[in-house]
C-alpha cells in the first residue's frame, strides 16, 4: 500500500482533480514502467511471521538494508517504515509483508534485473538475520491472529475499518501478496482504452498468475484465494468498474468515482488522522468533520485515489492489479504481459477486439472463474487457457514490436520473459495447481515445506 503521496497545493476547483490525472500524460518515447512486488517475510527458526521488532524482524531487514545497500530511511513517527533509493522504494504492508515499488524504467530487462538486485540485497540481510521471505498470493498456513501491524497510522484506521464494509478485508491486508505494473497512457483516449483491456483481462492475469490455494493450513477452494477475497472486501472501491465501459468515460468520470468512495483518514504533519466513511466532496466545500472550515490539498488528493482497490487503477498511470504474489521469473512474466499488451497500439488494438463485445456480466464471470479454476475456468464456452493462449500471442507480438533489445543488444526483444507464462498454458497447469499436487502427494498433506521449496 502507498506512502504519503507528494500532490501539490490547496485545491480551489474540482477542474483540478481532472487536471491531475491528465498531468501524467507522456509522449510515447517517456512511456516507462513500474513494477511493484510483495513478499511474505518469516522467522527460520520457527517459520512465524516477521514481527515489526526484535533481532530477527522487520526493522532488523529495514535497517540492514539501509547500512549495507545505502537505502534512505522513511519514517512514520519515530518508527522506521521503508527506504528509499534513485525512484525506487521499499515499503510495509500491513502484516510485514515487504513491497518493492520499482523504479520507473524503460525496458523489462531494466525491471528484471532491479527485481534481481533487489531480491538478491534482501537474502543477504535476510541470511544474516535468520529470516526467510517466500512469494505466495496468501499465507499458506499463518492464522490472521498470528500476523503482526505495522507501526504506520493508515494501517490502524484501516483495520478498524474493514469489518464494516466487508467480510475479508483484514486478510487482504494482513495476509495477501501481488505483484502489479505501473504503466503510462499518452491521452484521455488511450487511458480510456487501455482501462478497458486492463479490466477485461485482469482475470486472465488472475488465472496465469493463481498462487494462494491454501489458508489456515488447508486448500481454500480457489486456486487464487486472494482473487476472493478482493470479491468480498468493499463494494464501494472494488470490482470491474462498469461505468468505464460506458460512452463518456474520461478522466472526468473517474474523478466521480473517486469523489464517491468514503474517506480513510487525511495525512497531516506526520500523522492519520481518522476520517473513516467521510466524504472528499465534503472537504472539497471545506465541510470534512475530521478538519471543519479546511479545505484539501493535491496531496489529499493524491492520498485519497491510493484508497480505491478495483482490477486496475488510474492515478497519473495504470495499475495493474489483478496477480498474486509469485516467485523470482513470475515477477519479470506480470511486466511483460501487460507492457507487451498495451505498449504497442497494434497490440493494444487486437486486445481490445478481443474483449470489446463482452458485457458486464461476462467480465464479472470471468472475475468469479478465474479465481476459482484460474485455466480450467470456462465462461459462456469459452475455456479460459483458450484465452490466456490468445492473450499470450498478443502480448508476444506486442513485444516483437516494440523491439526492445537486452544483454548488450544479445537479445532482440523481451519475448522471453513471457516463457513461464506460455509453459502454464501449454500444460493448463498454474502454480497453485503445482502447488497442490505437492500437498496432496509428497508433502502428504504438510504445507512446512513450502517455506523450504518455495522461497526466494
Amino acid at each position: 500500500m502507498s506512502i504519503p503521496q507528494q500532490g501539490g497545493g490547496p485545491i480551489e476547483s474540482r477542474d483540478q482533480l481532472a487536471a491531475y490525472i491528465a498531468s501524467g500524460e507522456k509522449p510515447r518515447d517517456a512511456w516507462r514502467i513500474g513494477t511493484e512486488h510483495e513478499k511474505f517475510g518469516y522467522d527460520k527458526a520457527n517459520l512465524l511471521p516477521l514481527p515489526y521488532e526484535g533481532a530477527c524482524s522487520i526493522q532488523a531487514m529495514l535497517t540492514g538494508l539501509q547500512e549495507r545497500f545505502g537505502w534512505t530511511p522513511v519514517m512514520e513517527q519515530d518508527k522506521l517504515i521503508g527506504l528509499e533509493r534513485n525512484g525506487a522504494n521499499i515499503s510495509l504492508e500491513p502484516g510485514g509483508q515487504l513491497e518493492l515499488s520499482g523504479a520507473p524504467l524503460e525496458t523489462i530487462h531494466q525491471t528484471c534485473d532491479e527485481v534481481n538486485q533487489h531480491l538478491a540485497e534482501v537474502k543477504d540481510i535476510a541470511d544474516r538475520i535468520g529470516a526467510g521471505f517466500i512469494g505466495l498470493g496468501a499465507a499458506p498456513i499463518w492464522s490472521q491472529d498470528q500476523m503482526p501491524m505495522m507501526p504506520k497510522g493508515r494501517y490502524r484506521l484501516m483495520t478498524d475499518y474493514m469489518d464494516r464494509v466487508g467480510t475479508l478485508g483484514k486478510q487482504m491486508m494482513y495476509r495477501t501478496c501481488t505483484v502489479q505494473v505501473n504503466l503510462d497512457f499518452g491521452s484521455e483516449a488511450d487511458m480510456v482504452q487501455k482501462m478497458r483491456v486492463a479490466l477485461s483481462l485482469q482475470p486472465v492475469a488472475n488465472a496465469l498468475f493463481a498462487n494462494s490455494p491454501f489458508l489456515d493450513g488447508k486448500p481454500n477452494g480457489w486456486k487464487s484465494w486472494r482473487a476472493h477475497i478482493w470479491q468480498n472486501l468493499d463494494a464501494a472501491r472494488t470490482g470491474m468498474l462498469p461505468f468505464v465501459f460506458q460512452d463518456g468515460f474520461g478522466y472526468d468520470a473517474w474523478v466521480d468515482y473517486v469523489l464517491n468512495v468514503p474517506m480513510y483518514f487525511v495525512y497531516r504533519d506526520g500523522r492519520y488522522i481518522d476520517a473513516l466513511g467521510q466524504s472528499f466532496r465534503d472537504f472539497l466545500d471545506g465541510r470534512l468533520p475530521a478538519l471543519p472550515g479546511e479545505v484539501p490539498t493535491l496531496s489529499d488528493w493524491a492520498d485519497h485515489m491510493t484508497t480505491v482497490f478495483p482490477e486496475a487503477r488510474v492515478k497519473k498511470y495504470i495499475e495493474m492489479r489483478g496477480a498474486d504474489g509469485g516467485p523470482w521469473r513470475r515477477l519479470c512474466a506480470l511486466p511483460a504481459l501487460w507492457v507487451g499488451l498495451i505498449y504497442d497500439q497494434t497490440a493494444l488494438d487486437a486486445a481490445w477486439d478481443l474483449v470489446k463485445d463482452w458485457d458486464d456480466e461476462t467480465r464479472e464471470s470471468w472475475r468469479r472463474e478465474a479465481g476459482i479454476h484460474a485455466l480450467d475456468a470456462q465462461v459462456g464456452g469459452t475455456r479460459m487457457r483458450d484465452l490466456a493462449r490468445q492473450v499470450l500471442e498478443i502480448a508476444e507480438q506486442g513485444l516483437k514490436n516494440r523491439a526492445r533489445a537486452g544483454a548488450g543488444g544479445m537479445v532482440p526483444d523481451e519475448t522471453h520473459f513471457l516463457n513461464a507464462l506460455k509453459e502454464s498454458v501449454d500444460s493448463g497447469k498454474v502454480l497453485a495447481d503445482e502447488l497442490l499436487d505437492k500437498y496432496h502427494g509428497g508433502w502428504n498433506g504438510d504445507l512446512t515445506p513450502i517455506y523450504r521449496e518455495y522461497s526466494y
